[in-house]
C-alpha cells in the first residue's frame, strides 16, 4: 500500500478572469473548489492509476469537512487527524493568457498533542505500507524536523519514503535519508548554493546526495527534461511538448507516478516513464493533480529514458 502524507492541506478554489489588474474589481467567469495541497494530488493520481492508497495528515474545521466529503467522492482512502484550528484555503487566478497567480495561506496552528496524536496514527498507518509519500509544507507550530521524524520511523521499518518538499523541511528531511528525493534545480542551488549549469552538474550533485545515503535521486531541469540517478547509475528522461492548460501539480502526479512504479515493482526505467507521463498528463488538463490513465498509458510509450 501506498501511504500519502498530506499535513497541510487546503481548500483550493480556481478563479478563471480576463485579466488581473491591482485595485480593480475584477468578475470571475468562474470558480470551482477542490481538495488541495500536493499530498493529495499525489493520492488522487494513484488512486486514478487503480493502486491501493490511503491520505493521512491533519484537518480541521469546515474546510477540514469538505476535503473529506470530496475525498470519499474521488474514492480516495483517507484517516486523518482532526485538529481544533480551521484548514487553510489557497486561490488560484487563471488569467486569459494562461498564467496562474496564487496565494496560499500559512494553514492552521497545530498543538503539540496534536502532532502527537498525527505521530501515533502514522505509526499505526506504516504497518501496511510499502511506499510513503510525503509533500508539501507544514502547518504552523510543526517543526521542520517534522519530515525528518517520519522519515527515520518509516525507515525504522524499511518503508521506502519519498520527499517532495523545499527548504528547512528538505534540508532537515535529507539528514534521515529519505529513499528518493525530487528537488528542482532552483531548490538545489538554494540548498547547496552551487549552480547547475548543466547535466555533468546535475550528475555531481546527484553522486552527492548519494553519498548521503539517498538511493533515488531525479533533478528537474524544466523542458530539458530530468537528470535520475538510482544506486550508482544515472539516467537522461527526455519527453514530447505537450499543449500544456494546468501544469500546476505536474510535480505532485509525478511522484505519484514514482511511488505506484516503486509499489508495482517496475523498473527503474519504467518507473522513469511513468512519472514523466503522469507529470505530463497533469499539465495537459483544467483540474489540478489530475490525469487520464488512458492518457498516461499512451505517453508512458514516448517518454525517453537513456543511461548516461
Amino acid at each position: 500500500m501506498i501511504l500519502v502524507v498530506n499535513l497541510n492541506a487546503s481548500v483550493d478554489k480556481r478563479y478563471e478572469i480576463e485579466d488581473l489588474e491591482r485595485g480593480k474589481v475584477m468578475r470571475a467567469r468562474s470558480v470551482e473548489n477542490t481538495p488541495g495541497g500536493k499530498g493529495l494530488h499525489v493520492a488522487n493520481v494513484a488512486t486514478i492509476l487503480g493502486e491501493n492508497c490511503i491520505a493521512t495528515g491533519l484537518l480541521g474545521g469546515k474546510s477540514g469537512e469538505f476535503i473529506e466529503d470530496k475525498l470519499k467522492d474521488y474514492g480516495i482512502k483517507k484517516d486523518f487527524i482532526k485538529i481544533s484550528g480551521e484548514t487553510r484555503e489557497c486561490l488560484a487566478f487563471i488569467t486569459d493568457d494562461l498564467v496562474q497567480t496564487e496565494i496560499l495561506e500559512p494553514g492552521p496552528e497545530v498543538t503539540e498533542k496534536e502532532q502527537m496524536k498525527f505521530l501515533d496514527k502514522y505509526i499505526d498507518l506504516l504497518k501496511d505500507t510499502t511506499v510513503v509519500a510525503a509533500s508539501g509544507s507544514v502547518p504552523k507550530n510543526v517543526p521542520s524536523n517534522f519530515y525528518r521524524k517520519l522519515i527515520e520511523m518509516a525507515n525504522a521499518q524499511e518503508k521506502k519514503f519519498l520527499l517532495d518538499t523545499s527548504g528547512n523541511l528538505l534540508k532537515e528531511g535529507i539528514e534521515a535519508k529519505p529513499y528518493f528525493i525530487k528537488p528542482n534545480r532552483d531548490e538545489i542551488e538554494a540548498l547547496t548554493g552551487r549552480r547547475i549549469n548543466s547535466v555533468e552538474d546535475s550528475i555531481k550533485e546527484i553522486k552527492e546526495f548519494h553519498n548521503k545515503g539517498i538511493r533515488f535521486v531525479v533533478i528537474s531541469l524544466g523542458e530539458e527534461g530530468s537528470i535520475a540517478g538510482y544506486e550508482g547509475k544515472f539516467y537522461k528522461v527526455t519527453f514530447e511538448k505537450v499543449k500544456a492548460v494546468n501544469p500546476v501539480g505536474s510535480g505532485d502526479s509525478y511522484v505519484a507516478g514514482i511511488a505506484v512504479g516503486i509499489e508495482r515493482g517496475y523498473s527503474i526505467e519504467d518507473t522513469l516513464k511513468l512519472a514523466s507521463a503522469c507529470g505530463t498528463a497533469n499539465a495537459m488538463e483544467k483540474e489540478t493533480g489530475f490525469v487520464n490513465k488512458s492518457v498516461v498509458e499512451e505517453l508512458m510509450k514516448k517518454v525517453k529514458v537513456t543511461e548516461i
